[in-house]
């Protein structure tokens, strides 16, 4: 079970990962526009707002990741309440065909068996999974937890229900998945775009050596360098919120 989906904590392995790239990728800038370890010192805050960028898009893949494991288990659940079962001992037998498809250690696993042992305390199936929905801010969560409180609430057909909003978030997916598809190529294009300015800096000085040396340890091509430096990056975050298509 994890406290808030909204925010991703790193592990170790990752800590290290996302340090060691984003040392990397500012050395390489740092070199390219000043060819200085001054500037890869400037331009250490960056690192910053790398890790900050990395951290945002794992908390947005986990949750997808959720969203997705979220089907199979309204899946379940609806087969559960089919076969007659009471909403409380739904999630148990929901809990059980899920075995089936995902190890103990997966997200929506760990989910339902925290809302299993909540049932157990005496707690409202309503208000364990409205817990549920809001931790996660995920919106097809936070759609069925309403719908399920309110079916439950004025006593209506849970089992029709839940079938309907299975088939409906199913449906809403399908169309997720494909923009996500033909986003991840236009991302892949950009990032393509995003590494042919400093390719370019290093082409030319490694294949015209002292073409670019005006540009290089003098105040004048400091200012230009830190002008075009600030020119990509604009364009560097223009390009990812073009392409930052909410689905």
């Amino acid at each position: 079970m994890i406290e808030n989906y909204r925010d991703y904590k790193f592990t170790q392995t990752e800590n290290i990962r996302y340090l060691l790239q984003g040392i990397i990728l500012i050395s390489i800038l740092g070199y390219s526009f000043y060819r200085s370890f001054f500037g890869v010192i400037i331009l250490s805050p960056l690192l910053i707002f790398y890790r900050k960028k990395k951290r945002s898009q794992l908390a947005k893949n986990r949750k997808w990741k959720l969203n997705q494991e979220f089907r199979d288990g309204i899946t379940s659940l609806s087969a559960a309440f089919s076969s007659g079962y009471s909403a409380e001992n739904a999630f148990e037998e929901a809990w059980k065909d899920l075995k089936s498809l995902y190890k103990e250690d997966a997200l929506i696993m760990q989910e339902f068996s925290y809302m299993i042992n909540q049932i157990h305390m005496n707690i409202t199936v309503e208000e364990a999974l409205m817990e549920f929905a809001d931790r996660t801010g995920i919106e097809d969560i936070i759609n069925f937890a309403e719908i399920f409180s309110t079916a439950k609430r004025t006593g209506g057909d849970l089992t029709k229900i839940i079938q309907t909003t299975a088939n409906a978030i199913s449906d809403k997916m399908e169309v997720k998945r494909e923009i996500i598809t033909l986003v991840t190529a236009k991302k892949r294009e950009a990032d393509i775009m995003k590494a042919i300015p400093p390719g370019i800096l290093f082409y030319l000085q490694y294949s015209s050596p002292g073409f670019l040396d005006p540009l290089y340890g003098n105040l004048f091509g400091i200012i230009v360098m830190t002008i075009l430096l600030g020119t990509y990056l604009g364009a560097y975050i223009l390009a990812d919120r073009i392409i930052a298509i909410e689905v």
